[in-house]
């Protein structure tokens, strides 16, 4: 969330920048500035009463010594009515605090000034690109056809065990899968990432610290009886790690990474453009997690782009790169890129993987710190991003792959497949 201070001293500014997200804050700022005020007053209240029941309780037993009795009884009556006026000062700060916290939950980030204008994801603004597209027979198959042609991936029978959303990956499909998990966790190895193998269900404490609670599109699966949340990334449980935590500044940037299994709803979703594996409620992923310092965090992010960028290059897959416009931006990002691979039978785009900056957003929510040179305590940067979503790259591997013989496997996948062509 955004910090109090930095609304109330930047006002202006903070609606400014929000309204590139087409968000208008004039409205909750108000609220914000005014319940915050309300707070301030009732605590300087309250230590006012605090010091002056203090010096009175004081002087009880002084004017008693002194024979003082009446002036001692009003001393006790002016006591027992500043505690009354005392507890309900406390209750307007409780209250206060939390219609603040309930408010600020409702503001998103601020988008970087690098963030272009837009509304829609057709504002999007393509930063570079790279591989060659294939030229695919007429009769060239979708992967879905692909999947029941060569018994990779079965849908129907995901259906009939879960719904849809739900596929059962079978055989050289299942092989397929294994083999992009391990490669993909060998290469976030290589590049210096730490592996976490997190938990699958998080507490509402997780889900708040990283932004996705409140639920406010409905995207989680909640398990109502324990209170528990699937993950829709391996993100949060991973990101929580560091919730309530002071970190050392030679310990940053921190890097992370890890798979899982990602659960969401997706409601809504419908037509050709969920087809398939192009969008499904539960699907494997392997996500990087960095925390870094405010003035590095950008250079995090620039090598974070790149790092993805190496391996849908490995994969031999056409790919490009969209700097995400206010308009198409998460609710708690600062600046998001987007990573597309182009799936030839379909003859469209396919996310792939988004890479963001959420500079202080997260980790004021989560309370994480670090303690600099200087031992001054501050709020971290949290970044992550897809390295990568599985369903949509195998949409495209199993698309622009095929051939007469069979769907031709790319060079660095064989040694983890274990067969060159399925």
């Amino acid at each position: 969330m955004l910090a109090i201070k930095f609304i109330t001293d930047n006002k202006d500014e903070v609606i400014r920048r929000l309204a590139k997200k087409h968000f208008d804050a004039s409205e909750i700022i108000n609220q914000v500035i005014e319940t915050d005020t309300i707070r301030k007053n009732s605590q300087t209240k309250l230590d006012a009463n605090l010091a002056n029941l203090n010096r009175l309780s004081k002087s009880i037993g002084q004017l008693m010594q002194e024979g003082r009795k009446e002036e001692a009884e009003a001393a006790r009556n002016e006591v027992a009515a500043m505690k009354d006026g005392n507890k309900e000062l406390e209750m307007v700060m409780k209250e206060s605090e939390q219609k603040l916290t309930e408010l600020l939950c409702l503001i998103p980030n601020l988008p970087s000034d690098e963030v272009p204008e837009g509304r829609t994801a057709e504002e999007n603004v393509i930063e570079r690109s790279g591989g060659k597209i294939p030229e695919l027979d007429k009769d060239a198959l979708p992967h879905w056809e692909l999947a029941k042609k060569y018994d990779l991936i079965d849908f129907e029978l995901g259906v009939k065990i879960s719904g849809a959303g739900f596929p059962v990956y079978k055989g050289k499909g299942a092989r397929l899968q294994r083999a992009l998990i391990n490669f993909f966790l060998d290469n976030v190895q290589e590049a210096g990432y730490l592996e976490i193998q997190p938990p699958y269900v998080v507490n509402s404490d997780s889900g708040y610290g990283t932004g996705q609670l409140p639920d406010k599109e409905g995207q989680m699966y909640h398990c109502e009886l324990d209170n528990l949340y699937l993950i829709p990334t391996a993100e949060v449980p991973v990101t929580n790690i560091y919730r309530d935590v002071i970190l050392e500044e030679k310990d940053l940037p921190v890097m992370n990474a890890a798979y899982s299994a990602c659960f969401r709803r997706e409601a809504g979703s419908y037509g050709k453009d969920v087809r398939g594996l192009n969008r499904l409620h539960q699907f494997d992923k392997i996500e990087i997690v960095r925390i870094d310092k405010p003035e590095h965090s950008y250079e995090s992010l620039k090598e974070m782009v790149d790092y993805v960028q190496t391996l849908v290059e490995k994969l031999e897959l056409p790919w490009r790169i969209l700097r995400l416009c206010g308009g198409d931006m998460s609710f708690t990002s600062a600046l998001t890129f987007d990573f597309e691979v182009y799936s030839a039978a379909q003859q469209r785009w396919l996310e792939v993987s988004s890479v963001s900056n959420f500079e202080s957003y997260q980790a004021n929510r989560l309370k994480c710190r670090y303690r600099g040179e200087d031992k001054k305590i501050q709020s971290c940067h949290t970044l992550n991003g897809s390295a990568l979503a599985l369903p949509r790259i195998v949409a495209a591997l199993l698309e622009n792959n095929q051939t007469p013989d069979g769907i031709r496997i790319p060079k660095i996948l064989i040694p983890y497949t274990g067969f060159e062509v399925i």
